[in-house]
């Protein structure tokens, strides 16, 4: 069985110009604007506490994004901000302005009109976006990369999208998505990847992912854990890493939590930047099979390796297994806990926290993350059954690829 493996943070830091982005005082107008919505509700954290006695941890959370304006995901919080964003300033309002009531309105038809956003998708970006243009009366074009299952691609069909499969990998879907809305008038890419020239709706879609840290974060609190002391956040181009670690970094700054990036092994390019320990990021091609097909990204999102480099204390490089493990520990708790169920690119942290807890092979990141009964650790699970075949292949039948 492959193993995990890691690199402890030994790169330089930059100046640090994108952190401010996820200044909680920041993420409260963005959660304002997802509260607005009448399908928004806090989404549960799941308290492991016969987990953490099994594992030698002194507290286990896991945020459930599964139920995340049933949409099964988290990637909906991002999409519909940045959308909200980009209108409010082409109106020349202010966000506060962009309520659900505001945008589904018939006011916004003659401010604003009708624009076509594109993007590329695994699944759960795409259905996000393409929700929110259906709600707010928008046109949403989305491409999805080969080996796409068909649960997904129907999914987001039944949103109203524009929607095709290409006989391409993630990040050359980014490019077809970004060329076409090139040559659309009106069209513009909503993309959660960021390159040079395209930062803006990143940052945005960033931000956007913070309402989900701040729930948890106040979630945690109420139950007197003012701090987890470790946050594991899996990493596809690393805008929800970037937006998880920017926010505790923001929120604690003088102590903050530890944080481990995992990645899928097949498309690990921040573990393998920061194996270069020159703070230069690193780009994997290739097909990046893998069942964790939210995170088959290649090519770094420049914003999120920023905040990355300046504040992660790991970068892990997962086999699939890990994830495999993850859903069935979940699906199948301790007596005593809740059943999460989690999806093959949400699992993966439940699965490596195990790892590092149970198996002697990695005793050397337990130690250097001083990982121990004292520790309060969160994970995220950022997606149920998005594809509920696979799902059921991985946690009922035992397949791990």
């Amino acid at each position: 069985m492959e193993n995990i493996k890691w690199v402890l943070n030994e790169m330089p830091k930059s100046e640090d110009r994108y952190l401010p982005l996820m200044e909680k005082e920041k993420i409260e107008e963005v959660r304002s604007f997802h509260s607005s919505f009448p399908q928004y509700s806090v989404t549960p954290l799941a308290r492991l506490d016969g987990m953490a006695e099994r594992l030698g941890l002194g507290g286990l959370f896991v945020k459930d994004e599964s139920y995340r304006f049933g949409l099964n995901a988290f990637k909906v919080l991002g999409g519909s901000f940045a959308m909200a964003r980009y209108i409010a300033g082409e109106t020349g309002k202010s966000i506060a302005d962009m309520t659900y009531e505001y945008m589904t309105g018939e006011q916004l038809r003659k401010d604003f009109g009708q624009a076509t956003f594109f993007t590329a998708t695994d699944g759960n970006h795409g259905r996000g976006v393409a929700w929110a243009a259906r709600k707010l009366g928008q046109k949403a074009v989305v491409h999805m990369p080969r080996d796409t299952v068909q649960m997904r691609y129907d999914n987001v069909v039944r949103e109203g999208a524009t929607v095709t499969i290409d006989d391409l990998n993630y990040d050359d879907c980014v490019r077809v998505a970004a060329a076409e809305a090139a040559r659309t008038e009106h069209g513009i890419v909503l993309q959660d990847t960021a390159w040079e020239g395209y930062e803006e709706a990143p940052s945005w879609i960033m931000q956007g992912y913070g309402t989900m840290v701040l729930e948890a974060a106040e979630q945690l609190r109420a139950l007197e854990v003012n701090r987890p002391s470790h946050v594991f956040v899996q990493a596809g181009v690393g805008c929800l890493a970037g937006a998880v670690v920017g926010f505790f970094s923001n929120l604690f700054p003088t102590n903050p939590p530890k944080f481990v990036i995992m990645e899928a092994a097949s498309a690990a390019c921040l573990y393998q930047g920061a194996c270069r320990k020159d703070g230069q990021y690193e780009i994997v091609g290739g097909d990046l099979k893998t069942i964790m097909a939210g995170l088959a990204c290649g090519e770094p999102n420049i914003i999120g390796w920023d905040i990355l480099r300046n504040h992660a204390d790991a970068f892990l490089a997962c086999p699939d297994w890990t994830s495999a493990r993850g859903m069935r520990m979940l699906a199948a708790p301790l007596k005593g806990d809740p059943a999460v169920t989690s999806g093959e690119s949400g699992a993966v942290g439940m699965g490596v926290i195990d790892a590092l807890m149970t198996d002697p092979a990695y005793a050397e990141l337990k130690e250097a993350l001083a990982l121990d009964r004292h520790s309060s650790v969160l994970l995220i699970s950022t997606e149920g059954d998005t594809d509920p075949e696979k799902y059921r292949k991985i946690v009922w039948d035992g397949c791990d690829e």
